[in-house]
């Protein structure tokens, strides 16, 4: 029997922090043909900021999320509520009003997620600054993201060819990061992960968990949470079913996830797992905020300040955000519906090495 095909899925892109290079790379990345051959997208912001950078194919200016067409062929914009904001905003400062614009777009996106007007949304990047100027108690997208949609169980991940790291903590100051490592937030990680990427297409996910102090603790002589907290965790994980092992040391299991032993590693803190991503696959990584009702992919950089404006940004770890952001979709619209198919080819990232 043939599969009846599916319109493609439309993907938010949040204009980000409209400071930085968000809106450019944003406008950019959306009018790619690799993006247009696979999404819909449908560009989030104060159109003020895309449009200067939007192409001549661009489509309609959209008000209402629920406008928002299936089948039109270039990039919208649909637009977060007029303000006299825009009119405040420097590029390359840190700046409360942009940090509100760049809000607006984010609670836009989410809400067209959860009532089912975009199958996905990537985001571009915000400034933490200037969300904190803003009056915004959150430390990053992933955090905000799950206060907007009332998820407690989620997790920060970075998706690349070659690696694929979640973090247990993620804006944490390192001088707090021993005390977060305990037992049962680490279990609900794995478990977390482990459902997720079954959801994505791995039936049996090998995951390694890296341990926080050198060589793993070397048994206690250079720490304990190892020994006292991470081992029992993936012991009772294991129980469980989940293919899970580590503490490992984390100067190595990274290589070793490369080299393709393992297909996930749970890093303990923020650069432990972010220095090899980068290092590995800098442009080519996708932030993917696990545990959300929702899809959200996002690039992995900041918003370069010291280039905004200047039309030389480079949109490629936007495209790859998209990409996996519409490939994530597909995959849902099959699961919900089965005989159904995404007319969209599928992405090689949550695949595990061959």
């Amino acid at each position: 029997m043939t599969n009846r095909l599916t319109p493609l899925p439309r993907v938010g892109i949040t204009m980000g922090d409209p400071a930085g290079i968000g809106p450019e790379i944003a406008a950019r990345a959306s009018a790619r043909p690799e993006v247009l051959g696979v999404c819909r997208p449908v560009l989030i912001g104060d159109p003020a900021f895309l449009l200067p950078w939007m192409t001549d194919s661009a489509g309609p200016l959209l008000e209402r999320a629920q406008d928002i067409p299936h089948l039109t062929p270039a990039p919208v914009i649909l637009s977060t509520p007029r303000s006299s904001l825009a009119e405040l905003i420097r590029p390359g400062i840190e700046q409360a009003a942009a940090g509100r614009l760049a809000e607006a777009a984010i609670r836009l996106a989410v809400s067209a997620c959860l009532a089912g007007e975009l199958e996905a949304m990537a985001t571009a990047p915000i400034n933490k600054a200037s969300f904190s100027l803003a009056g915004l108690s959150f430390p990053g997208h992933t955090e905000f993201l799950a206060h907007l949609t009332g998820c407690e169980d989620f997790a920060m991940a970075f998706i690349s060819p070659r690696l694929r790291v979640a973090l247990l903590t993620t804006h944490l100051a390192l001088a707090e990061v021993p005390a977060a490592v305990r037992r049962q937030p680490l279990e609900r990680l794995i478990r977390l992960v482990d459902r997720e990427l079954k959801v994505y297409g791995m039936a049996r996910p090998r995951l390694a968990l890296a341990g926080i102090n050198p060589h793993a603790g070397e048994g206690g002589l250079f720490g304990d949470e190892e020994r006292r907290e991470m081992a029992p965790a993936v012991e009772a994980c294991r129980a469980e079913g989940i293919d899970v092992s580590g503490p490992y040391p984390g100067d190595t299991v990274f290589l070793r996830a490369v080299r393709g032993e393992f297909d996930l590693v749970i890093s303990c803190y923020h650069d432990q797992g972010l220095i090899p991503v980068k290092c590995f696959s800098f442009g080519e990584a996708v932030n993917v905020t696990l545990g959300l009702p929702l899809i959200r992919t996002s690039v992995d950089h900041g918003t370069a300040f010291d280039i905004a404006g200047r039309g030389v940004a480079d949109e490629s770890s936007l495209v790859a955000a998209i990409l996996l952001a519409a490939d994530l979709a597909g995959r849902r619209i099959q699961q919900k519906a089965p005989g159904v198919t995404a007319d969209a080819p599928a992405s090689e990232r949550l695949r595990p090495p061959s």
